[in-house]
């Protein structure tokens, strides 16, 4: 396949944010654009805005004024919906409401020719059911863009059961032609990204309610240990607690009130007093001129003395057959650069010894340091009869990450805690203690976000390479959920939501089937 023929007209329905920066992408990809909207004011708005922002890219030399020119050029203005007759490819970006997309389809489909393909922009509304009602349900396929346009890399490509691959293909084709990102995806509730992203905002909400820390210091964990450019309360702050609560009921609702996607009470309550973030001046932080920004929590014990002895615990030469093993040996080698002398002992040795599971360890001063599996450190500390617990959060690069999360068991002595909080400060670590939740905070988050990826890829929504390429390009994730479980070890994400599982005793954290069989099988998402 190819992508739609430059001597073919593309035309935009709707002159909004969406519809505006649509057309801009496609003029400057070399096809004319015609945007029609049932205000005409609207369209010249647009229009005037495009202008203005095709002058920013040639003054920031991102774009010769040739190529401005001849981009504007392209794009016109259409007085009437029958302007767009002949066009080869017309994009809907109107009001998210079936009964309008349907009425808009039905009015085009006796305009255009059989051979022009239509393409809605929903986030939300199935693309199957818009296309129900037309003569040639085929034609019509998913070109859902993200906010704002000319700057978001995704688009998904989103076949209703009718769609034809191959125009479906071809649009891809399209897609890829104006400079995107574009990934397949099948038409059900969310498509990959609005269903993957829930446990990012939902895992959030549930740290918050119990208590593991206040909003500002849950985000920069997730920003400074993580790697995500955003934390889930300032992320929500900005998208509007409206918008993201309601996407996440429409989520829920559409799957039949699927636990997995149970949307958060506190939320709720914010949108009902009015807290939507940054619109208002108040979210979950206050904004405005006199707003100081909040202030994440770290340890607030002085730095405390490197400990004289520290040992490690693991398969040597063997951290990919351990589950954890490849992340604590990351954590080692940036303890092993900040100058910290490590002894090595092995597995076996130390299980004998008694006090100790079949996870890689580090001792000092009598605590004994896991990587969280999904339990809390209590619990782990009462499993292993070791009340001296610490665990540790996951980070996306141990060797860089400026902050790391630790939770201490409730019969961990004071002295062996602050051991491990010396030798954490001493490797450089910014130490923060979480309260002592299942799964912690990173490591949880990831942990849900693989295994609604996988879910999606098992249920034939999209490719793994499609789950990851969209949640990079489309959300801006440091690293995609399924790459990131094969790095932490498909082995140790299970044990992760089967512990989770087990301690709430919710199905909110079944795991998915292909989860299960890649474990089994001893495989992993990229080879």
């Amino acid at each position: 396949m190819a992508a739609l023929n430059l001597d073919r007209v593309v035309a935009v329905i709707g002159s909004g944010a969406m519809g505006a920066g649509i057309a801009q992408v496609a003029a400057l990809a070399g096809y004319t654009v015609r945007l029609y909207d049932t205000r005409p004011e609207a369209v010249a708005k647009a229009i005037a805005g495009i202008d203005a922002a095709l002058e920013k890219l040639v003054a920031k030399e991102r774009l010769g004024a040739a190529e401005r020119a001849a981009a504007f050029a392209r794009l016109h203005a259409a007085a009437a919906l029958d302007d767009v007759a002949d066009a080869g490819l017309v994009v809907e970006a109107i009001v998210e409401n079936l009964d309008a997309k349907r009425a808009l389809f039905a009015q085009l489909e006796v305009m255009v020719a059989d051979d022009c393909m239509l393409a809605t922009n929903t986030s939300s509304i199935s693309v199957t059911a818009i296309a129900a009602s037309l003569r040639l349900p085929g034609r019509l396929v998913g070109m859902h863009f993200f906010n704002p346009v000319p700057l978001m890399a995704l688009c998904e490509v989103v076949s209703g059961l009718a769609t034809d691959a191959a125009l479906a293909q071809i649009v891809f084709d399209t897609a890829a032609a104006w400079g995107k990102h574009p990934v397949h995806a099948s038409s059900t509730p969310g498509f990959i990204v609005n269903r993957v992203a829930r446990p990012f905002y939902a895992e959030g909400w549930r740290l918050l309610n119990e208590q593991a820390a206040d909003a500002a210091t849950i985000d920069a964990v997730m920003r400074e240990a993580g790697g995500f450019r955003m934390g889930p309360f300032e992320l929500m702050d900005l998208i509007g607690h409206d918008v993201n609560f309601s996407v996440t009921q429409s989520v829920f609702n559409a799957y039949f009130q699927d636990p997995r996607f149970t949307p958060s009470v506190r939320q709720q309550e914010m949108v009902n007093a009015g807290f939507l973030g940054r619109k208002t001046g108040r979210g979950l932080f206050q904004y405005g001129g006199d707003a100081a920004a909040a202030a994440p929590a770290a340890q607030a014990e002085a730095a405390q003395p490197k400990p004289e002895y520290v040992s490690f615990t693991s398969e040597q030469g063997a951290a990919s057959r351990v589950a954890g093993g490849a992340v604590m040996d990351a954590l080692a080698a940036r303890l092993r650069a900040a100058g910290i002398e490590i002894v090595h002992r092995k597995m076996q040795e130390a299980i004998r010894n008694g006090g100790h599971d079949e996870s890689p360890a580090f001792h000092c001063n009598g605590a004994a340091v896991y990587l969280t599996d999904g339990r809390s450190a209590t619990q782990r500390a009462c499993d292993n009869n070791h009340p001296d617990t610490v665990l540790v959060d996951l980070a996306l690069d141990y060797s860089s990450a400026k902050r790391i999360a630790v939770a201490r068991a409730d019969q961990c002595a004071p002295a062996a805690y602050l051991a491990v909080v010396g030798l954490l400060q001493a490797a450089g670590f910014a130490v923060t203690r979480l309260d002592d939740v299942p799964g912690m905070a990173v490591m949880r988050t990831v942990a849900m976000l693989a295994n609604e990826a996988a879910d999606a890829v098992n249920q034939g929504v999209c490719s793994a390479a499609a789950a990851d390429i969209a949640m990079q390009k489309g959300v801006n994730y440091p690293r995609g959920p399924l790459a990131w479980a094969d790095a932490v070890g498909i082995e140790h994400m299970v044990r992760v939501l089967a512990n989770l599982a087990a301690g709430y005793g919710e199905d909110r954290y079944r795991v998915s089937p292909l989860l299960r069989r890649k474990q089994a099988g001893g495989g992993r998402f990229h080879e």
